[in-house]
């Protein structure tokens, strides 16, 4: 996995075998060709071309412009570069489609400054809706505020001002991460939460000095109002529900597209949406290649149901279901990551538990039994080592190599140093977003301490030094889909202030680039079709309109996505 050096050999030497006239015989005039820039393969044994030729939704050949450009006939489409750098297609490692999607629907609470502004976001929406009508919104942070709100509780809000302004309408707004999400009195009322209500396991309303909730409620606590809402969308007619399905799917798949992702790692679908894919990619309706992992199902459903949903590369390529996802812990800005020692800035808690540990060994006994892949949530440093030691039984049990499995711990963020080198060992694979890392850094050694954090927090470098394989993504919509801000992330580690965040975990940026890439169609099983642009393989192409390989790191995130191609058509082009 381990090849990154080849791209800094001389383009002369690298296309000195491709330079004659001699047009490559590809079985007939290509369909499409992209001439006379810099093409980046990510392939040890083609790095670098001027060149490319696509035939049937595949890359054909690569080289020199003149020899490439012979392979065109009338009929063929001609994309001319000037220069600009086209790559394999980016692969989002980890995200949640349709999530993408609903968040195009909903409030985006992530431009907020403040609690107050919050309120007034929701008071706007409140006057055009109907009364009964949810509200909902996501992306608020509160270390992200610029002030702390009146009348807090744990440097959370209140319900009483947002409940004054939506006294008809419930109000339900998720935290970036996810993990957390924020009620008003009618949404607690229609969930059935009062002082009385219990703490649900794995999750915690949070509660003033009287004992009254605030309205805040972490991890498995916000599962109580989003029933409530759950019952409420159920009420809709089957038109509506599936208008709204397929305009989540279409709104996520033009967020994609836009941004240069060809092929989307979905952390988490159930067997109702993983239908949903199935019926909308056989008919040529999923524009993008979705990886989907199982979410939401018991293990009993699992082991009865997991064959008929086993799917490789289906309609066309579209359609990957071949693993499970679960989830050990919450995240670390809502304290519900667990962690070996208590938070230093809560030193009553070590995080939360989501789903039972005996539980996930298993969903991983029941996955190797038919052949899928398991991928678990797991971002605090506990949250780490009970899953390496969840696997490594796992594997020991089945007497399997755990390499072959390719079994990934979703987010890895924060990991005891001595639970580092056992990625590699056990051939784990860390599936890893690295913009969490500057998004996160100002305020992560408050949480952990800087000692905890210098060592063991987002170490992508020592990771793959120890010989683990690491992907990149975004968690999106927990944070924009857009690669080019986390490939600027993996190289940099500069946080708003221009700050660099232990800046010596920083990947170089061919590590970056192969982390987006091929490690993830690794990690996906998928690296005999995608991941770089190599002759057979998909015809999954991103152009950019700067070179960030080579530009100053300034620069890097002035690169737009000028074109996308999936399948060898032209998906996106910017300005049309």
């Amino acid at each position: 996995m381990r090849f990154l050096s080849f791209l800094v050999l001389p383009a002369s030497f690298l296309l000195a075998s491709g330079c004659g006239p001699q047009a490559p015989d590809i079985g007939g005039p290509a369909d499409l060709v992209l001439l006379g820039g810099r093409v980046v393969t990510m392939d040890p044994d083609r790095p670098e071309a001027e060149a490319v030729a696509v035939r049937n939704g595949r890359i054909a050949a690569l080289g020199a412009t003149a020899e490439i450009e012979a392979t065109a006939g009338p009929d063929t489409e001609v994309i001319q570069l000037d220069g600009r750098l086209a790559i394999p297609g980016f692969i989002e490692g980890h995200g949640h489609f349709m999530g993408v999607g609903d968040a195009q629907m909903i409030l985006k609470l992530g431009e907020a400054a403040n609690w107050n502004r919050i309120v007034d976001m929701v008071a706007e929406a409140v006057a055009e809706a109907s009364p009964g009508g949810w509200i909902e919104g996501r992306g608020w942070h509160q270390e992200k505020w610029d002030e702390v709100p009146g009348g807090a509780v744990e440097d959370l809000p209140h319900h009483l001002g947002l409940s004054e302004i939506s006294p008809e309408n419930p109000v339900l707004l998720r935290h970036a991460s996810g993990h957390a999400a924020f009620a008003n009195a009618l949404a607690m009322e229609l969930a059935g939460i009062d002082r009385n209500t219990p703490d649900p396991p794995g999750g915690t309303i949070v509660r003033d000095a009287d004992g009254n909730a605030t309205g805040a409620l972490r991890e498995t606590a916000q599962r109580l109002v989003a029933r409530a809402r759950d019952r409420a969308m159920a009420e809709r007619s089957e038109e509506e529900i599936r208008a709204e399905l397929e305009l989540q799917l279409r709104l996520a798949a033009e967020e994609s597209l836009r941004k240069g992702v060809t092929s989307f790692q979905d952390a988490g679908s159930s067997f109702a949406t993983i239908d949903f894919f199935r019926e909308m990619a056989e008919a040529g309706q999923l524009p993008v290649r979705l990886y989907v992992m199982v979410r939401g199902q018991s293990n009993e459903e699992m082991d009865a149901r997991l064959p008929d949903y086993l799917m490789t590369g289906h309609a066309g390529g579209f359609l990957t279901v071949r693993s499970i996802k679960r989830v050990v812990d919450g995240a670390l800005g809502a304290h519900g990551a667990w962690l070996l020692e208590p938070y230093d800035d809560m030193p009553s808690s070590a995080g939360l538990v989501i789903d039972e540990v005996a539980d996930i060994e298993e969903t991983a006994r029941i996955a190797i039994g038919h052949g899928f892949q398991v991928n678990t949530h797991a971002i605090g440093d506990r949250g780490n080592r009970e899953i390496l030691d969840v696997y490594e039984r796992a594997f020991a049990d089945a007497g399997v190599n755990g390499a072959d499995l390719r079994f990934r711990i979703e987010h890895s963020q924060h990991i005891h140093p001595d639970d580092i080198p056992r990625f590699g060992e056990l051939g784990v694979i860390a599936s890893m977003q690295a913009v969490h890392a500057t998004s996160d850094g100002p305020w992560v050694p408050e949480k952990l301490g800087d000692e905890r954090a210098r060592t063991g927090a987002y170490v992508w470098r020592s990771l793959l030094d120890t010989g683990a394989v690491v992907t990149n993504g975004t968690d999106a919509p927990v944070e924009d889909l857009d690669p080019i801000p986390s490939y600027f992330a993996t190289v940099t580690r500069e946080l708003p202030d221009g700050t660099r965040f232990y800046p010596e975990e920083a990947l170089t940026r061919e590590e970056a680039l192969y982390s987006y890439t091929m490690a993830n169609a690794w990690a996906a099983f998928e690296e005999d079709v995608k991941g770089s642009l190599t002759p057979g393989k998909y015809a999954d192409i991103v152009v950019l309109t700067r070179d960030i390989l080579t530009v100053p790191d300034d620069e890097i995130r002035d690169a737009k996505v000028a074109i996308t191609i999936v399948g060898g058509e032209v998906a996106y082009r910017a300005g049309e």
